[in-house]
This record gives structure tokens, C-alpha cells and sequence, in this order.
């Protein structure tokens, strides 16, 4: 059993890295502002510090604690936020992440897990599937910050012996993911549709199915995080499926897990409204993860209609 400290343990995804932790017989303590993540996400289990990864407290916890893993999933995560505020984006995830590390060989935390992003990284890649080979072209302040506390990650490895795993991650979906952010088309198709509103599918002018994404189950990606901080490899993996799905096949699929749960969805919105893409978008973004599965005996799990029918199943227990 190891102590491990979860950062943003009451968001989307690294609450369910906090309940795979709980599951395998860990102790976990959670650094959470609670800012965009929920009380109602906490694992009982989990010890929680209410604390931004910014501020002077989280010595305190590390001090009180002494984790022997850091899991560090707290970050500013929208694109169009970090185009408007860049040195909001780059305080929060390049200055708190700093910050972690320096607690962390202060401290001395056994390894550093580091949630990272595949497809902003990569950008529009000419090589799809992505492997972690292909060179990171990053095109949002949000994409640059991720990829610099990469590279301040394997210094503090090369320099004083900080062992590190990086996961990037492809587009994640599942249950409580809030329809808001570059991933949260899924969050968003089911929301609306329960609340009978008429979704829209953003895509460009040459392609009406819209854009291709790999999208990966949340359970799936936190399982990631348990293979990782079990192994001894230190490196760069992609966490993804390698499949990519346009939109409209989304959409569709998730029109179909919902009515399979029991929802009455109108004939009229079998299509979605339409819409141009979005500044930003990327055209297709699938991540290649064969090295996961070599060095860390990953893989998905969960295929995509496995997944939206957890998904589904939880939105409509939740469905305002």
C-alpha cells in the first residue's frame, strides 16, 4: 500500500483516478480548490485538503502527509480561456506544477504522475494514429503549458532522480464530466437531449460528419494511472483507444444508448443542428497507444457503446 496525493481529486477525471486508488487498498489524500470540481465526486475514503496547487498551503499538506506518489491532474483546462488569459493558464499549470515538484523532491515522492494532453499537444497531426514520437506542435497558451510541464518533469527527473510517468490523454467521456471544455461533446449531446433541447454539431465546410476524435472511457483512463504508478518505467504515454470517431457518429450513438436507457428522444433530432467549426478546432486527433500496452500492459477496455451506456445511465440519474 502506498500513500499517494491526488491533485483536482474531486474533478472529472482524477476522482475516478482516486476511487481505482481506494479500490486497490491505497491511501489517498486529495488537493482540490474545488473551483471546478465537487463534494459530491470526493471518495469517502480519501482524505481532502481544500487547497489551490498555487498557494503556500499545499507545502503544508505535503509536510503533514508525505506522500510517496503525487498524481497531478489539477489544471486550468480550457483552450479558449488560456487564448484569453494566457498567464492565468500559465500560473495555474506551469507555476502550480513547478511547485509540485519542488514539494516533491523536497519531500521525497517515490514517482510523479502527470496528466498531459494528447491531441492539443499534437496538434494536426500528419500521423494518425499519433505516437509519442511525433514531434508536439502546440497551438493554445493551454497546449504550450501542458507541454512545458512535461519538459520540466523529465528535468527534475535527469537532474535529482524524480521518477515520472506522463499520460496523454486522448478525448476522455463518462460519468461526471461537465458539458464545458474541448472534451465534453459527450457531456454535452446528453445533457441536452434529456433536457429535450436540439444539440449542435460543429464541422467544417468539406466535412459535414464532423471532426475525428479518439475518445476514451474515464475508467479505462484510470486504470492508466494504477498500471502506472505500479511500474517502473519512466517515460511518455498516450492513453487512447487509436480509433477515431466523426461527431455525427457520436451523436448518434449517443441518441441510441439513450433511448436503449429509456429516453424519449424526438424523431425531429435524430440529426443535429449544424454549425461551422470552432477557432481552434483540430480536423482529426486519434492517439496511437501501443507503447502503453507494451510497457505498461494497457489497453482500453471499454469500447464506445460500452461506454456511453455507463455514461448515459449516469446523466440520467443526474438530469436536472
Amino acid at each position: 500500500m502506498m500513500k499517494v496525493l491526488v491533485t483536482g481529486g474531486c474533478g472529472f477525471i482524477a476522482s475516478h483516478v482516486v476511487d481505482a486508488y481506494v479500490d486497490q487498498g491505497h491511501e489517498v489524500v486529495i488537493v482540490d480548490n474545488l473551483s471546478t470540481g465537487k463534494m459530491e465526486n470526493k471518495n469517502k475514503k480519501a482524505n481532502l485538503y481544500r487547497v489551490d496547487i498555487c498557494e503556500d498551503g499545499v507545502a503544508e499538506v505535503f509536510a503533514r502527509e508525505k506522500p510517496d506518489v503525487v498524481n497531478h491532474h489539477a489544471a486550468q483546462i480550457s483552450v479558449p480561456l488560456s487564448v484569453e488569459k494566457p498567464l492565468l493558464d500559465a500560473e495555474t499549470n506551469i507555476k502550480g506544477t513547478i511547485r509540485l515538484l519542488e514539494l516533491s523532491k523536497e519531500y521525497g515522492v517515490k514517482k510523479f504522475l502527470f496528466s498531459s494532453t494528447g491531441g492539443a499537444i499534437y496538434g494536426e497531426a500528419e500521423r494518425v494514429p499519433t505516437d509519442e514520437d511525433y514531434p508536439p506542435v502546440p497551438a493554445s497558451p493551454y497546449a504550450i503549458s501542458k507541454f512545458a510541464c512535461e519538459k520540466y518533469i523529465q528535468y527534475y527527473h535527469k537532474q535529482f532522480g524524480l521518477k515520472y510517468t506522463i499520460l496523454r490523454y486522448s478525448n476522455v467521456f463518462g460519468p461526471r464530466q461537465i458539458p464545458h471544455g474541448e472534451a465534453g461533446v459527450v457531456a454535452i449531446f446528453a445533457e441536452k437531449l434529456l433536457n429535450g433541447q436540439h444539440p449542435t454539431l460543429n464541422h467544417f465546410p468539406d466535412e459535414k460528419r464532423g471532426m475525428i476524435r479518439d475518445y476514451c472511457f474515464v475508467k479505462d483512463i484510470a486504470r492508466a494511472s494504477i498500471l502506472a504508478t505500479e511500474s517502473q518505467k519512466v517515460g511518455i504515454f498516450n492513453i487512447g483507444t487509436g480509433k477515431g470517431t466523426h461527431t455525427i457518429d457520436l451523436y448518434r450513438e449517443t441518441i441510441i444508448a439513450l433511448r436503449n436507457n429509456g429516453t424519449i428522444i424526438p424523431q425531429a433530432f435524430d440529426e443535429p443542428r449544424r454549425d461551422v467549426a470552432r477557432a481552434g478546432d483540430i480536423r482529426v486527433s486519434t492517439l496511437d497507444p501501443t507503447k502503453a500496452k507494451r510497457d505498461l500492459d494497457w489497453e482500453a477496455a471499454y469500447d464506445l457503446a460500452g461506454g456511453l451506456l455507463e455514461t448515459i445511465q449516469w446523466y440520467s440519474g443526474h438530469a436536472a
